[in-house]
């Protein structure tokens, strides 16, 4: 007999009022967090130019765990909210505790591994002798918390299963307090704290992480009571890990082509010179903050369309994607012209060479103009994961970066320079969005036909 769950909170009300309230909390957290990682950038700048190129040649590698982290989490949350939708307390908890004990079983397998490959990887990726033991300082540490930084992103997401956007969003902005205070104190030995360079960063990283993953799971187990510390049968917890899975894995598989990408991408871009790598990581993360706003409408759309799927309200669920779409390009639009009239002031926010400034100018006019279709982009692809359909999300995110954007850099790099791999990015971005949205419109009709 199933129990019954009053969680479901999405599933009435105005839709617009709703999605807005939601992101606007969600928001909060996910500047934070875009704003945690431009901290570290900020900071470890004032190091010299060979620190930050490190930072940025780690970037990459970060994406890749934060893919995986990314991939269990919207698997989990795609689960729990439909489960949340139908009702369904006993698999509500037994999903939730399930996915965490996943994330922790594959995260010890990542801190193995990465403890092993950190010289031969980055020397792949076109870092330095210099360079390395400046990397090989950061990701000694940083594999060690990575724990502290997946598992709570699994719990954020199954807290906004239930449609609470705004706890994530806090337990997101302790971090990036911790980490803002910590970050100079540790990296330049402010007071009685050690002078300890990128070293600092990494050991700041870590700590404002722990006190995300504190205070996640005191959330869902004392205040949300997702967890069950019932022993289930091993059949129950496959069966958990079957439907995370068969969402979370195709998400994670692609979402690690987009690091793996941008990682061939840096490759390409160290020809230019150390500059322009630091120039380009700057101008990644300025980039995932010009977006922020819908990756944060993303987060709390994935539980909105689950909850109402689980309910069968399609009415809802189409009204909700037209909305969301429509937003996204007026806001993106936005942000292109702000962009593009305050680049050389940002870019010098971050560093005083010029070659790294004129590098993160050149980004921030060029690519910005595709950030309406590939907030479209990131919405369908959200979308499609709710619908159970991964693999087509996945597919999507293929295209964009192995069909599009990896042949498209090449090309352009040989025709027009650092300029013709920028205009890539831009290229593919319009593309894939475009085709994005005739995906996810297809899809939904057949849903509603069921």
């Amino acid at each position: 007999m199933q129990n019954k769950t009053s969680n479901a909170k999405l599933i009435e009300g105005p839709i617009g009022k709703t999605l807005t309230n939601m992101t606007i909390a969600m928001t909060l957290g996910m500047v934070g967090m875009v704003a945690f990682n431009l901290v570290d950038t900020f900071f470890v700048g004032k190091l010299g130019t060979d620190q930050l190129a490190a930072l940025s040649f780690t970037f990459p590698v970060v994406l890749v765990v934060s893919s995986v982290a990314l991939g269990l989490g919207i698997g989990a949350s795609a689960v729990i909210s439909r489960a949340i939708g139908e009702g369904d307390q006993h698999r509500v908890q037994r999903l939730t505790t399930d996915s965490l004990l996943l994330s922790f079983i594959i995260v010890f397998g990542f801190v193995m591994i990465g403890q092993f490959t950190i010289e031969p990887l980055f020397k792949a990726l076109g870092a330095t002798p210099i360079i390395i033991p400046y990397i090989k300082t950061y990701m000694r540490i940083w594999y060690l918390g990575m724990p502290f930084v997946v598992i709570p992103m699994v719990g954020n997401n199954a807290i906004r299963a239930t449609g609470d956007a705004k706890t994530p969003s806090i337990i997101m902005l302790i971090a990036v307090c911790v980490n803002t205070v910590l970050d100079p104190l540790l990296i330049f030995g402010i007071g009685p704290f050690p002078e300890l360079g990128i070293k600092g960063a990494a050991i700041a990283t870590i700590i404002s992480r722990f006190t995300t993953f504190s205070v996640a799971l005191w959330v869902l187990t004392k205040r949300e009571k997702m967890i069950s510390y019932k022993i289930p049968k091993i059949s129950e917890i496959i069966d958990s890990w079957k439907q995370v899975l068969y969402i979370g894995v195709p998400i994670a598989g692609a979402r690690m082509i987009i690091p793996i990408t941008i990682g061939i991408i840096t490759r390409m871009v160290s020809v230019y010179g150390v500059e322009a790598v630091a120039g380009f990581g700057v101008a990644s993360r300025i980039e995932f903050f010009s977006l922020a706003v819908i990756h944060s409408l993303a987060s709390v759309f994935g539980p909105f369309l689950g909850q109402n799927l689980g309910a069968k309200k399609y009415d809802r669920v189409s009204t909700a994607i037209n909305i969301s779409h429509r937003f996204t390009i007026i806001w993106e639009i936005a942000i292109w012209i702000l962009l593009l009239l305050l680049k050389n002031p940002i870019a010098r926010i971050f560093n005083e060479d010029p070659q790294v400034i004129s590098t993160i100018a050149l980004y921030l006019t060029i690519v910005p103009i595709s950030y309406a279709l590939q907030g479209i982009f990131i919405l369908s692809t959200t979308a499609l994961n709710v619908m159970h359909k991964p693999l087509q999300a996945a597919s999507l995110t293929i295209f964009q970066m192995i069909v599009l954007y990896l042949p498209l850099a090449l090309l352009g790099s040989h025709l027009f320079g650092l300029k013709g791999i920028f205009a890539a990015v831009a290229l593919s971005y319009i593309v894939s969005g475009i085709i994005s949205r005739i995906v996810l419109l297809k899809y939904l009709k057949n849903e509603i036909k069921l």
